[in-house]
């Protein structure tokens, strides 16, 4: 008797459609990702849009397969407005996830083709910041898109929407100006994804902080300070305001030392023991190197070392190294001109004080 009040059941035949196309798609799905994982296994980019998308292909495909037994259910069935309505709003929710994995897994095999583990990494930190830039942007764009076809399934919604044109100047108005920073930061991350002014793993100098790009997100950036400190800085602050960027088009610097020594001091001796300290000094890239006088003061003379490097790190380096070695020279061979305060007695007048 149960088993003929089931067969009678006016969803009966829906719903033993509906476990056969589940069925058969959970198959279908199955047998399709180790043929396309196979098949792509030799393009880096394919195989990672494979690999993202596994999950909410499978949702999509579901969905799709449930949505074609609703809608050749009888219209009579109770209830099948609303399943059609919610698995309508799940196929998109699905299809706005597929989308956003596909983006990613396009961004991670481009990432994955270009590592930045390597000496010179120009180019891939170039390619890193463009491709999360604009991942980021797009995936933004298409929950946005999601959003608003998931919106526009409810009646309710679109004559809210429908109100809300009709008071388009003052709502406009508001709207404009609380997503004025949301765009402003798509705008922003547009223009360093396509002009990059800065790059990840560069160096820069930003409010006086001396650090290295750690992140690029949709709305800010993240600098890692020397002292692992992190300063998170708005992607409209690189548009808008100066900065240093020392690695802007290669990571090699020319670092400088100063040293203020006595008029006494001469200068060939300073320059050999330079030379010796500099080609000795594994972190000198053998570019360039000098030393110079640029100012005399009243008491002193002040002296320009310049050192060049491969990175910024090694910079700092070598100028500490540089101008530790050359006070330690002066300090062994030459300490009457290190600067200082002499005072000498003469007999036919006061006291005087004059550089030493």
């Amino acid at each position: 008797m149960n088993l003929a009040m089931l067969l009678a059941h006016p969803w009966f035949g829906t719903w033993t459609a509906a476990v056969i196309v589940v069925l058969v798609a959970l198959l279908a799905h199955r047998l399709g990702g180790v043929l396309l994982l196979r098949i792509t296994r030799s393009a880096p980019v394919p195989n990672a849009i494979v690999k993202k998308a596994r999950a909410p292909s499978k949702a999509v495909l579901l969905l799709l397969a449930l949505q074609a037994v609703w809608q050749a259910a009888p219209g009579e069935l109770h209830w099948i407005d609303t399943v059609q309505h919610l698995n309508g709003v799940l196929l998109i929710a699905a299809t706005t996830w597929l989308v956003a994995r596909i983006i990613a897994g396009f961004a991670q095999g481009v990432l994955d083709q270009h590592p930045v583990d390597v000496e010179d990494n120009m180019g891939a930190r170039r390619i890193h910041t463009q491709t999360r830039v604009l991942s980021r942007i797009a995936i933004t764009l298409a929950v946005v898109m999601g959003a608003a076809m998931l919106l526009m399934t409810f009646p309710g919604a679109r004559q809210v929407g429908a109100s809300l044109l009709a008071s388009a100047g003052v709502v406009g108005l508001i709207a404009g100006f609380a997503a004025k920073p949301v765009f402003s930061n798509i705008i922003a991350g547009l223009q360093l994804a396509l002009t990059q002014p800065i790059r990840l793993d560069d160096v820069l100098i930003v409010e006086g902080e001396w650090g290295r790009v750690e992140e690029i997100t949709g709305a800010y950036v993240v600098l890692r300070i020397w002292d692992d400190r992190r300063l998170i800085i708005p992607l409209q602050y690189f548009i808008e305001k100066p900065f240093q960027n020392w690695t802007r088009s290669n990571a090699h610097l020319t670092g400088s030392v100063f040293l203020y020594v006595d008029y006494g001091m001469p200068l060939a001796p300073l320059r050999q023991e330079l030379e010796r300290i500099v080609r000795a000094a594994p972190e000198w890239d053998q570019r360039f190197f000098n030393l110079v006088v640029t100012d005399a003061m009243e008491r002193t003379m002040q002296i320009r070392v310049l050192c060049t490097a491969a990175s910024s790190g090694l910079a700092w380096d070598l100028r500490c190294v540089v101008r530790e070695g050359l006070i330690d020279f002066m300090q062994r061979e030459y300490p009457q001109f290190l600067p200082r305060l002499r005072i000498e007695d003469n007999n036919d007048g006061p006291r005087r004080t004059t550089p030493g």
